[in-house]
């Protein structure tokens, strides 16, 4: 049985349609089985008296046709309620785009359609601003654009049927209290969080069955959908190869994520050209560099220098164990009960990246100079109000944080809170406060 979720994005469509009143379209861009679609169609049978689903990626000919014209809008009105047996009622109709980006054309009808003002319009697609979904097309300015990210923690919960503990967790975080008995506990639902991931397949799979096996063939699925795409796009495979070797470079502890040994010698603008590719695919999240840590972060930002986190954690874990045919029970069992030998501090790490994108921070982090050979490296910098937030993340045994403690001598008047994340309880000592990695998303 597949379940629709609950998702916090509904709230933002309902806060668009109320504010645009039929005056923009919105694109709605995200990864491949996030649930764009899912939760537009929804929102479209709750909140208007019709609408029209239209898919592109099987949708007839005949169909895309009616965009390359666009004299006589009636004409496709009519064209359309007609092959959809759906009656349209001006400022009460919704008419969706899905998978937009397989039909440019009517993505450039956004123009005038929203001008005509009779119907709103939702658009979704991924691989939008790849070149070959843009070329000869003007992009409306008429778009929203919104991004739709896997299930958070918060969501997972929900889907699980618990709409409390997160609320009571947020509480606690404003309150600087810890868990004390109920830390281990919350720990163990963040794991199999991590695990499970925010796909929405593979959460319904694990509804369904409990069993964490079949979930990871439902991630591995979708991989191999995401490898499908970048084949399409990179015949050479190269696309892919720096796809898989995300968990790799993060595992190695490197101050940046390095493309050439991967892909080998090539020009540096068609490396540039396929990371460009792989971050328009929403299936990665990109962290940059920057060489002066302010309030602008933006302002600073190294282009060239990088890491490369997945956008949705439980893949990333199906990734990082890609060498087998299945990613083995007796492995989850041990990431579950964090009995797993390996170091699993970046498995943490893409986590956090996960839950800062998720709820609408750009992700930097920075690095500078401890002596001659070695620096030091603040995982994530966060901009609140007119200070910034260094971000440690740690997931085991620790007694030092010399690169925080460093880096707030060196920008101490920038500074507003300091945070190590780790996997132990809510504690503070001084200005420095170590929070449990599900609180995260409160910061």
């Amino acid at each position: 049985m597949e379940r629709v979720f609950k998702r916090k994005l509904y709230e933002k469509l309902l806060q668009w349609k109320t504010a645009s009143k039929g005056k923009t379209a919105l694109l709605i861009e995200g990864a491949r089985r996030v649930g764009k679609s899912t939760l537009v169609e929804q929102f479209a049978r709750q909140e208007y008296e019709s609408y029209i689903f239209i898919d592109f990626n099987k949708t007839s000919k005949q169909i895309k046709e009616l965009f390359e014209d666009l004299t006589n809008l009636d004409d496709i009105f009519l064209h359309l309620q007609q092959h959809y047996h759906v009656l349209l009622q001006p400022r009460k109709s919704l008419i969706i785009f899905d998978e937009v980006q397989k039909c440019p054309l009517a993505r450039q009808a956004i123009k005038y359609l929203v001008k005509d003002g009779r119907y709103d319009y939702i658009e979704t697609g991924s691989l939008i601003s790849i070149k070959k979904n843009t070329k000869d097309i003007t992009i409306p300015s008429e778009e929203e654009r919104i991004t739709m990210y896997p299930m958070d923690f918060e969501e997972f919960r929900w889907a699980l049927g618990d709409d409390v503990s997160v609320v009571l967790l947020k509480q606690l975080f404003q309150e600087e209290k810890s868990l004390d008995t109920s830390h281990k506990r919350t720990m163990s639902d963040f794991r199999l969080y991590m695990l499970v991931g925010g796909m929405p397949q593979a959460v319904n799979e694990y509804l369904e069955t409990n069993n964490l096996s079949l979930v990871d063939k439902v991630k591995r699925n979708i991989i191999k959908l995401y490898l499908d795409d970048f084949q399409k796009l990179d015949p050479s495979g190269r696309l892919e190869k720096l796809f898989k070797n995300i968990p790799a470079q993060l595992s190695n502890n490197i101050s940046r994520y390095q493309p050439y040994p991967i892909i080998g010698d090539n020009s540096s603008d068609k490396v540039t050209e396929l990371l460009q590719c792989l971050e328009d695919s929403k299936t990665t999240l990109f962290c940059h560099r920057v060489s002066d840590p302010n309030v602008g972060l933006s302002l600073t930002k190294d282009l060239s220098r990088f890491k490369i986190y997945a956008a949705d954690t439980g893949l990333f874990i199906t990734l990082a164990f890609w060498d087998k045919s299945f990613t083995e029970n007796i492995i989850y069992d041990k990431l579950l009960n964090n009995t797993l030998e390996a170091n699993l501090g970046y498995v943490f790490e893409n986590a956090v990246a996960q839950m800062f994108a998720s709820k609408g921070d750009e992700l930097f982090y920075t690095t500078f100079p401890r002596d001659e050979k070695h620096n030091y490296e603040i995982d994530f910098l966060l901009s609140r109000g007119n200070k910034i937030v260094p971000i440690e993340v740690k997931s085991s045994g620790y007694k030092t944080h010399k690169s925080l403690d460093a880096f707030c001598s060196k920008y101490s008047s920038h500074i507003s809170e300091k945070y190590i994340i780790h996997t132990k309880d809510y504690r503070q000592d001084g200005k420095l406060h170590y929070i449990p990695v599900y609180m995260t998303a409160f910061l």
